[in-house]
């Protein structure tokens, strides 16, 4: 699929519309009555101001010719506390509405994150995660401006604009005709380049995308990079995507920088015309215009302009925008397919039986994993499952657990199907070890507590103990309060896996999952965890997968799964005596180990 690959742009499943535009105002809806105050304030403002070119017509055509001083103090002393009160409404706006913008900024982000949560595996096996980090971060970062002052700006400006419009036509009917005669041609140019300025900034975005993954991927990779020698490899792919975000930034930009030129080409010509005009009218024998109205009148045409140079900059905001909401929407109406059943029912308390009955799995159609598995296990039971690498082994754990849904047959727990269960109640009766052993940022501590948040302290150095993490963890500066970073980067793999290892314990569950939960660790360590994990699966049932035959022989049963199915079934000594696939297996091991 072409969104696996950091060099490949994503395709837009779903194509804009306004009604993501009313999902946006649903957003700005609590705070409506806030924004409400805001903008009586920068209307009442403006209506103020509305009224300083009338005082210098005042001025023009009486004040002056009658040479009235106390007229000029009057007018300027209005001008000054119409100043006064415009900086106190502009200084009130930018304080409420940047508190106003970044709260809708929390409210989008902690949804699309919120719901990133609860998407299944399939979503992050089918992206690479610097494709979906930046949609949490970057293009919700750029809608900030939009929300902290575009919206209000707007919505000012379109009032301003009809009150100056007002005001123009009570000055003079004829200028105001002559100054919206330049409408239809900016009208022209923004049907132009809308489409091709939406365009632009969806490839800006997509281009972004693909940098952000492979940014992502090389952090995550830099020991393999490193061990490889591939900087100057990877630094030449880096600077080839950085190109091609560049170019897209620069295109996406040029359609942005057009509105602005051409507002102000046009108010110029349209002023221009109005100079010639009224001067001439003034100059006319009839003289049908005064100085203070033509004077008046310009002061209005740089207003009427300004409030649209400022619509200009909100279409170029809100067509960057409509690109990253149309991948944040995408994101958040990503279909949860692993959820609660509408009928859900509360798991009861596990004894422990789980039966696979006629189940099949595919990740993608047509490409079976498994199909038709049957078998039962019996409370307290430690099922091993076996196989060559991509038999679906993992899979099977993984179906237990439902974190995939089955495509046919059923899994049942304590005879209760596992679908119409919720998942909460389900996975909190389990302790699951997978493959990745991935270490939080925190203290060694915390890590092992993510387990189970109402452990106490002792419990969870129990838990160390019998898995024998705890003299390791002594050895460190701070013993469990170690910080560790994530990823656990200052442990050995081996480490990782112990403290994951307790994790797992910690849930006290009664169905325990490990898989390869010792692929790391060594073999005196291996002895030692194996004496715990004897107590500690006593009365659970217990699911092991594992390469290194020897840590499982004492399994009360061991399935050899390949070709999606389970082709061997019984116990260590059963299946040696079939001398089948398991037997190959298990003395092609033991000859390795004995030619060392």
């Amino acid at each position: 699929m072409a969104r696996n690959r950091y060099d490949m742009d994503e395709v837009l499943e779903d194509s804009f519309d306004l009604n993501q535009l009313k999902r946006l105002a649903g957003y700005i809806k609590p705070y409506r009555k806030r924004m409400g105050i805001v903008v009586a304030l920068m209307l009442s403002s403006s209506a103020l101001t509305m009224l300083i070119p009338i005082f210098f017509q005042r001025i023009m055509d009486e004040a002056i010719p009658q040479n009235s001083v106390k007229s000029l103090w009057f007018y300027g002393g209005l001008t000054l506390l119409i100043a006064l009160y415009s900086a106190l409404a502009l200084r009130m706006k930018i304080k409420h509405m940047s508190v106003i913008g970044q709260n809708i900024v929390h409210d989008l982000r902690s949804d699309i994150f919120g719901h990133l949560q609860e998407l299944p595996f399939s979503y992050y096996d089918d992206r690479p995660h610097g494709k979906i980090q930046v949609r949490v971060v970057n293009y919700v970062n750029s809608l900030s401006d939009l929300l902290s002052n575009g919206i209000i700006n707007t919505f000012t400006d379109l009032c301003n604009l009809f009150f100056i419009l007002i005001f123009m036509f009570i000055e003079d009917v004829r200028l105001t005709l002559v100054c919206l005669c330049g409408l239809p041609v900016l009208a022209a140019v923004i049907v132009f380049i809308k489409r091709r300025q939406r365009r632009a900034w969806q490839i800006q975005s997509n281009k972004q995308s693909n940098l952000n993954a492979y940014i992502a991927e090389s952090i995550n990779g830099i020991r393999v990079t490193q061990s490889f020698v591939r900087e100057k490899e990877n630094t030449g792919i880096f600077n080839s995507l950085s190109q091609s975000y560049r170019s897209a930034w620069m295109r996406a930009v040029k359609f942005n920088f057009t509105m602005g030129p051409c507002v102000d080409v046009i108010s110029i010509v349209t002023t221009s015309f109005i100079y010639v005009l009224g001067i001439r009218w003034i100059l006319a024998p009839d003289a049908t215009l005064t100085t203070g109205v033509l004077i008046a009148f310009t002061a209005y045409i740089s207003r009427f302009w300004q409030p649209i140079n400022t619509l200009a900059g909100f279409y170029n905001s809100l067509l960057t925008a409509i690109s990253y909401l149309e991948r944040i929407f995408e994101t958040i109406d990503e279909p949860v397919l692993v959820k609660d059943a509408p009928d859900a029912k509360e798991m009861p308390p596990i004894s422990g039986e789980v039966k696979f009955e006629n189940v099949s799995f595919s990740y993608e159609e047509g490409h079976k994993i498994l199909e038709n598995i049957n078998f039962t296990v019996h409370p307290g039971e430690t099922y091993a499952i076996v196989g060559p690498t991509g038999a679906g082994k993992t899979t099977i754990v993984n179906l237990i657990s439902r974190f995939y849904n089955v495509d046919a047959g059923r899994i049942l727990i304590d005879g209760v199907d596992i679908s119409k269960v919720t998942l909460k109640s389900l996975r909190t009766q389990m302790g699951i070890m997978m493959q990745d052993s991935f270490i939080f940022a925190g203290t060694i501590m915390d890590n092992i507590r993510y387990g189970n948040m109402e452990a106490s302290d002792e419990e969870v150095i129990t838990a160390a103990k019998t898995v024998c993490a705890h003299d390791f963890i002594m050895q460190m500066e701070n013993g469990y309060l170690t910080e560790v970073n994530e990823r656990g980067s200052r442990l050995s793999a081996g480490q990782r896996q112990l403290i994951s290892f307790a994790r797992a314990l910690l849930a006290n569950p009664r169905i325990l999952i490990l898989d390869e939960a010792t692929s790391s660790i060594d073999t005196e360590t291996e002895i030692l965890l194996q004496r715990g994990l004897n107590r500690l699966l006593e009365g659970r049932t217990s699911f092991i997968i594992a390469h290194r035959l020897s840590t499982i022989k004492n399994a009360d049963c061991i399935m050899y799964v390949d070709k999606g199915a389970i082709l061997e079934k019984g116990s260590h000594e059963e299946l040696l005596a079939q001398k089948g696939e398991y037997y190959r297996l298990y003395m092609s091991q033991y000859d390795f180990l004995k030619a060392e």
